[in-house]
């Protein structure tokens, strides 16, 4: 049945409160601090007052980060202070000092985990008490096939059964001539070994503590079974989460709540067949209550959640995922001198985070509500605010989990600023064949155009707002003439340079030296309540019988402000 009171979702992994955040941050602990029931009661209590009114916690990879008993847990076999089980994923072009920090980082983790198991704090069970605490409803969610440790079947995040290369997909990535990846090699859930081991930890998680909902995880990564997956393949991975459901509802009978049972994913509903997984059969089937489509690390603007509704049906709730970054399109923070070297960047650039933008957080809520979705699930929050993964921001940056309230209320996102988007084609981090395709960068000749298709929401014209929209190019002396068409109306080529993102990033708030922006106004009237159709045009008259190669535009990234 379709969950209907859960719709501002919060989604952590298992290092939630174990990560180094800034000062600024809702989860912050002193370094060298012990964590306690009151670091966590805070940050759930912190989740409350920003309307979050669902919980997803991920306390599990291939092994459990939690005090278990009966399942194999991060710990087994580490000794305190042990930096040997890191060294594997130690490179040749690391220096001295990235080895050393990351040796210390990864030793500080483990044994803070081991501090907290030899003195019987169980952080999984209080996460799920501060969340009844706070009427906040947790749910467990499982990443089928995280490949952090992919680089190395020994690495420690993975199991004992991981090591058996029976039990692992061939690595074949989506083109068969290039060289086995690592990374692709997950577990191969054809496999009834492996569906025995994730099942394993499902059970144990869901039945010792006080969890009230499940999402499978198929997101992080999309690997299930070998591509070409056969029809009975596809009917025992059905199978397979049928007996994951029978679970839960025996688990329902039992405390009386309603444990709805739900898919994230990556990629098409064909290609997720196409690998095993039939989502469209669970939902048929009665086996799921919610699906999750999203992108990986980029959001999604543009995913079809209006056709997914009609295919999955009335009884299976379509949750709209805000990830941790709008898009690849780098950013630049022209008031530091220098880039990040460990990031191999000579200028202060880089991607920019989601959370630190209440535009960019509230722009892609609407585009998911225009398309009638019923919750919206926000993924990869708090590692915005560790300074070890994104030090080329100031120390004053902080995730903005306030701006989270209201995420959730169509209505409430009306007349505020937004900021719109479309995911880019190349990127940090992607599946690369599962990413919903996107139309930019391109480089356009003359009359060339490309045209992109996104989800927004109307805006009542005494808001007092102004609609821009920016057409990302790359500098070059003589830039050819460029429009824009809006669903169907007039090219507008009239355009304002600028160098300014539509909408700062904290201190990040210019395009990097080599782009520049190209603003256009449009009436705020010209958005329609659901798809918008934008063309970009590259003005410049085709001449068959001259050389043209000067006359071309790259487009990287199209973007919109309602402001």
């Amino acid at each position: 049945m379709k969950p209907t009171r859960h719709t501002n979702l919060f989604n952590a992994d298992c290092n939630v409160w174990m990560y180094q955040y800034r000062p600024q941050s809702a989860f912050y602990r002193a370094p060298g601090q012990p964590l306690t029931a009151e670091h966590i009661h805070k940050g759930v209590g912190i989740l409350a007052d920003s309307g979050v009114d669902t919980f997803l916690i991920n306390p599990m990879e291939q092994v459990v980060y939690y005090p278990s008993k009966n399942v194999q847990t991060i710990l087994d076999g580490y000794t305190r202070g042990d930096r040997s089980i890191f060294e594997y994923a130690i490179s040749d072009d690391m220096t001295p000092e990235q080895i050393e920090t990351y040796l210390a980082a990864s030793t500080y983790l483990m044994d803070s985990y081991l501090d907290m198991t030899e003195a019987g704090f169980d952080w999984l069970k209080e996460t799920v008490k501060a969340c009844h605490t706070h009427g906040i409803s947790p749910w467990l969610s499982v990443r089928m096939n995280d490949m952090h440790g992919g680089g190395n079947p020994d690495s420690y995040m993975n199991c004992e059964l991981y090591k058996d290369p029976a039990m692992r997909l061939r690595g074949t990535t989506y083109n068969p001539t290039e060289p086995i990846q690592r990374g692709w090699q997950g577990f191969n859930y054809e496999k009834a070994e492996v569906r025995n081991h994730t099942q394993s930890m499902i059970e144990d998680a869901a039945t010792n503590y006080d969890f009230e909902g499940l999402e499978i995880d198929w997101m992080r990564w999309p690997l299930c079974c070998e591509p070409g997956a056969s029809q009975a393949t596809i009917d025992t991975i059905t199978a397979w989460h049928a007996d994951i459901r029978a679970l839960t509802r025996q688990l329902s009978k039992k405390t009386g709540k309603s444990w709805p049972v739900g898919v994230k994913y990556v990629g098409t509903l064909d290609q997720m067949r196409n690998i095993g997984l039939d989502v469209q059969a669970m939902a048929q089937q009665d086996i799921i209550d919610f699906i999750s489509p999203t992108n990986s690390w980029q959001t999604s603007w543009d995913i079809p959640c209006d056709e997914l509704r009609k295919m999955m049906g009335p009884e299976v709730a379509v949750f709209g995922v805000v990830e941790i970054a709008p898009n690849w399109l780098q950013g630049y923070l022209p008031h530091q001198k220098t880039g990040n070297a460990s990031l191999g960047a000579e200028l202060p650039v880089s991607f920019r985070l989601s959370p630190g933008c209440p535009p960019i957080l509230r722009g892609n809520a609407a585009a998911k509500h225009a398309l009638g979705v019923d919750g919206i699930e926000v993924y990869n929050f708090p590692p915005a605010d560790a300074p070890s993964l994104w030090p080329w921001l100031d120390e004053a940056f902080h995730a903005d989990y306030p701006a989270l309230r209201g995420l959730d209320d169509l209505e409430f996102l009306r007349g505020k600023p937004k900021f719109y988007t479309l995911s880019t084609q190349t990127g940090y981090y992607q599946h690369v064949l599962f990413e919903s395709v996107a139309p930019f960068p391109v480089t356009l000749g003359p009359e060339e155009r490309r045209a992109a298709r996104l989800p927004m929401i109307r805006e009542s014209e005494d808001a007092g707002l102004e609609f821009i929209v920016q057409v990302v190019v790359q500098k070059k002396e003589k830039l050819p003439p460029v429009g824009v068409y809006l669903n169907g109306c007039w090219p507008n080529f009239d355009a304002t340079p600028d160098e300014h993102l539509l909408f700062a990033v904290d201190t990040m708030t210019h395009h990097i030296p080599d782009n520049i922006g190209l603003n256009f106004t449009f009436p705020l009237d010209a958005i329609r309540e659901g798809w918008n159709e934008f063309v970009v045009m590259n003005g410049t008259a085709k001449n068959f019988w001259a050389d043209q190669s000067q006359d071309v535009v790259t487009i990287e990234s199209l973007e919109l402000a309602v402001r």
